[in-house]
């Protein structure tokens, strides 16, 4: 009977479709999923749109901790122990529609579909990587370095025959928040990189895959041009491991 309900549980339609204890919301450019301090009580499975994740110091510092695209789950922390506040807030980048799933119908559902447990799991180990990719970008790399990281995994570069994309709409403020530096330096740097060819932007920025080569592959044309990504072969690894991983979504 258990094999029976396993197979008849569409794990597609569950995220697609509002239900028990789940609904479809929308959401505009700059709207908030949730926002620190809050109650924990829901998951978001983000189905179209941009995200991001950030969080304010005490003092009133704000810094991303990661980007969200479709396929992401935002608010995972709710399903962890005792229900608490949010440590984040998850706010759209573009416009978004996402699938809004309770604390408790989360659970269940983890509890008794172990298909949809392994997509869950799956989720947490890549975003795990993704992590440990985030964390090393910041360790040892430069701001010039972290702006190129950035438009790359916001350009979603690892998926099979993609050339070159454009990212969302976002400004050079925006941007400079993301890495840690200044607006001037953001501006600077993209200077740099849409005269080498990297990127070109017109009002959307369009990242050219030349950026990723550049990067992995630790070319430098140029004295004024992008260095390698990271110091070392192993630590290029990570950060190319993690930009394919965003592909695989």
């Amino acid at each position: 009977m258990t094999d029976v309900t396993a197979l008849q549980f569409d794990i597609t339609s569950f995220l697609a479709t509002p239900g028990s204890g789940r609904k479809l919301v929308a959401l505009k450019t700059n709207d908030a999923f949730f926002v620190q301090g809050r109650k924990s009580d829901c998951v978001f499975y983000l189905k179209t749109g941009r995200a991001k994740l950030t969080v304010v110091s005490d003092r009133g510092k704000e810094a991303t901790i990661t980007l969200l695209s479709p396929g992401d789950f935002i608010g995972e922390d709710s399903v962890a122990g005792v229900p608490g506040l949010r440590l984040a807030t998850a706010t759209a980048l573009t416009a978004c529609t996402a699938l809004k799933i309770g604390r408790d119908e989360m659970i269940r559902v983890m509890h008794s579909e172990t298909g949809f447990s392994d997509v869950f799991l799956r989720f947490l180990l890549v975003r795990g990587m993704r992590a440990q990719a985030d964390l090393v970008d910041q360790l040892f790399n430069n701001s010039e370095r972290r702006l190129a990281r950035i438009l790359l995994l916001m350009a979603e570069f690892g998926q099979p025959g993609e050339i070159e994309s454009l990212i969302p709409k976002i400004t050079q403020e925006t941007l400079a928040e993301m890495i840690g530096t200044t607006r001037s330096r953001v501006s600077f740097f993209m200077n740099k990189f849409r005269q080498h060819g990297f990127i070109e932007y017109n009002g959307r920025i369009r990242v050219h895959k030349s950026l990723l080569n550049v990067i992995l592959n630790d070319q430098s044309p140029g004295g004024n041009a992008v260095s390698a990504m990271l110091e070392t072969p192993k630590q290029r690894k990570i950060v190319g491991q993690a930009i394919a991983l965003r592909g695989q979504d």
